[in-house]
């Protein structure tokens, strides 16, 4: 027997564009069939004419050879022989209609009827199902539209609930009708190649029954032949038989899986989310531009190939180019008050595509695995292994380290203002270096400040007297007079990282710690947003600019900058220390890191430079 292909029915719920290409390959073998049934229906049909007219024709001219007899042939003498042959012939066209009447009956039973309940019935079951998982595909469709567009902020947690249980209904009845149909395709298989036959049994043995009642006209090879076809029919029917059970098991386990498997977001309070994915697929909504103010979301199935984001619509054969990952960097966003929403930006930091997740698990699954593919870690011989280790190392990082041994001892162009040392000075032993542990740089559990807004520059908004921000985007100075009289003034692009709290200004590996904590807590809480400014270091102040309205949102005193340094292995990051005075007479340390555009050394010397020129102006 010929193998036959098959839908899988556990594909059904996922509804992925491959199933539903698959699915496009049985529909139209299905219409096929369809078209060529209701051919072979006219042949048939018409063969079955043609007998019913053979039988009303032999009955007709059995009379007419009767009939014979009674005309009355004014030279008629001398036919007694030719009425006695005629009648024979009577009874032997008699017979013949019998026989043909039977044959008649056989093929309309045999043949006829096979072929009419095989498209009455099983061709239009497909056909009804198909209107039915249509229907209840659009209904999912539009549930999830309805699912998606609800608001994020200030949602009525009744129409919430009423919205989850209408996509978890339309969910469930498109799976049943899936199934329903998938089944219905598959069996269609079995049941096409035995109505194929089936018709022709019948008419060949009508025929040949006829034949041997007539006469012996088919050889008993044939009975041999037929028997054999008969064998395989039964063998088919007993496969079918036996997928049939099978699948109505199969859907009785897939139908019995927990209501969480149709309900979108079900665990939203805390998702089990898998941090290691270097590839990944999914529907996604995708955000697109119509006109200048409006937009429109379209729900399009997501994959991830190599370093490629992949878009696949319905019914598509294949996938086309969205967006390539390498080096690019993605974060979550707040787009038209919808919920699960991330952006993915280009290497040169271009704003790029616009995505929406169904749940939380889903939107941190994509940025995740869009983070490790940004690093390429695809490329590498192992990058499950790889994805694992990144991850581990990220949250081991939460865990102070008992030493700094680990670290480079070579010093970047930072140094301690209070400490300026001479070339003997830096010549030290490694064993007398005495590397402080992590609780005396950094209390445990220090709060990490992710927001621009610093609580240094609202403290010293309150008690220094230093200009506030004017909320309509204007300094109360237009001109910043220090810039305008300073020997130096150089500017950085930067995105402000973290601040967090510190014990002591005393050693630069206070940064690095500052540094380690901040990108380990980006990393496990997910945060990947990060607000740009200008960095302007001049020979007075540290100035934060919004590269957008020019507006200062933070300005830091030279003086109060007790320590500064750039990471060893990341040149882009860099930090710097705060002592800001407060009013109880005590003074704070502050640790602010950046990451910058260019190497974090240049800022170093820049700041550096301006150092030294408050000494020289000092000293004059």
């Amino acid at each position: 027997m010929p193998a036959v292909d098959k839908l899988l029915l556990e594909e059904a719920l996922q509804d992925s564009p491959q199933t539903r290409s698959l699915l496009s390959v049985f529909e139209e073998d299905a219409g096929t069939l369809t078209d060529y049934t209701n051919q072979l229906l006219q042949a048939m049909q018409r063969v079955f004419g043609a007998q019913n007219e053979m039988c009303l024709a032999t009955q007709q001219l059995s009379k007419q050879l009767l009939a014979y007899e009674k005309q009355n042939f004014a030279l008629g003498k001398g036919d007694e022989e030719v009425i006695s042959t005629l009648h024979y012939f009577s009874e032997v066209v008699d017979k013949l209609n019998v026989l043909h009447t039977e044959l008649a009956k056989q093929l309309a039973d045999a043949m006829v009827l096979p072929i009419v309940q095989f498209r009455e019935k099983d061709l239009t079951e497909v056909s009804t199902l198909k209107e039915l998982f249509g229907l209840a595909s659009s209904e999912h469709d539009l549930s999830m539209a309805k699912y998606s567009r609800l608001p994020k902020k200030k949602e009525n947690e009744k129409v919430k609930t009423e919205v989850v249980k209408e996509v978890a209904a339309a969910r469930r009845k498109q799976h049943l009708a899936s199934l329903q149909y998938y089944s219905a395709l598959n069996a269609l298989q079995y049941r096409k190649q035995m109505a194929m036959m089936e018709p022709m049994i019948g008419f060949a043995h009508g025929q040949i029954n006829f034949f041997k009642k007539g006469a012996e006209m088919f050889s008993k090879s044939m009975d041999s032949f037929l028997s054999s076809v008969a064998d395989m029919v039964q063998s088919i029917e007993v496969e079918l038989e036996a997928e049939a059970e099978k699948t109505r098991i199969s859907q009785q386990e897939l139908l019995s899986v927990d209501e969480s498997v149709y309900t979108p977001d079900f665990d939203v309070a805390a998702p089990q989310v898998n941090r290691n994915l270097i590839q990944k697929a999914g529907y996604l909504n995708l955000r697109n531009k119509t006109g200048l103010v409006t937009t429109t979301w379209e729900r399009l199935y997501f994959f991830t190939q190599g370093g490629n984001l992949m878009c696949q619509p319905r019914g598509a054969v294949a996938g086309g180019l969205i967006q390539d990952l390498d080096n690019c960097s993605v974060m979550a966003v707040d787009c038209e008050d919808r919920r699960y929403c991330f952006q993915i930006t280009t290497p040169s930091g271009k704003p790029g595509i616009i995505l929406q997740a169904e749940s939380r698990k889903e939107n941190e699954e994509w940025i995740c695995a869009i983070n490790n593919i940004s690093r390429q870690i695809y490329l590498t011989d192992n990058p499950e292994a790889v994805a694992i280790k990144l991850n581990q190392k990220a949250l081991q990082a939460v865990t102070p380290f008992t030493s700094f041994g680990k670290k480079q001892e070579s010093s970047c162009l930072s140094q301690n203002l209070k400490n300026s040392e001479t070339e003997n000075d830096k010549i030290v032993p490694k064993a007398t270096v005495s590397i402080p542990e992590a609780e005396e740089l950094i209390a445990p559990g220090t709060p990490i400040q992710f927001d621009i807004v610093l609580p240094a520059t609202e403290f010293l908004d309150q008690n220094r007297g230093s200009r506030r921000i004017n909320p309509f985007g204007e300094t109360e100075d237009e001109s910043f007079p220090e810039a305008e009289d300073s020997l130096l003034q150089q500017m950085f692009i930067v995105r402000f990282l973290g601040s967090m709290a510190v014990k002591t200004d005393s050693t630069t590996e206070v940064i690095y710690e500052a540094m380690r904590q901040v990108l380990a807590a980006r990393a496990i809480h997910n945060i990947f947003r990060m607000t740009e400014s200008h960095l302007m270091v001049t020979s007075q102040t540290l100035r934060l600019i919004d590269p957008q309205t020019q507006v200062s949102r933070a300005n830091f005193e030279l003086t109060s900058v007790t320590q500064f340094a750039a990471h060893q292995e990341n040149k882009r990051l860099v930090g710097f220390v705060i002592r800001i005075p407060e009013s109880t007479g005590e003074e704070s340390l502050s640790t602010y890191i950046f990451e910058s555009n260019s190497e974090g050394e240049k800022i170093c010397y820049a700041i550096n430079l301006g150092k030294e020129i408050i000494e020289v102006q000092k000293a004059h």
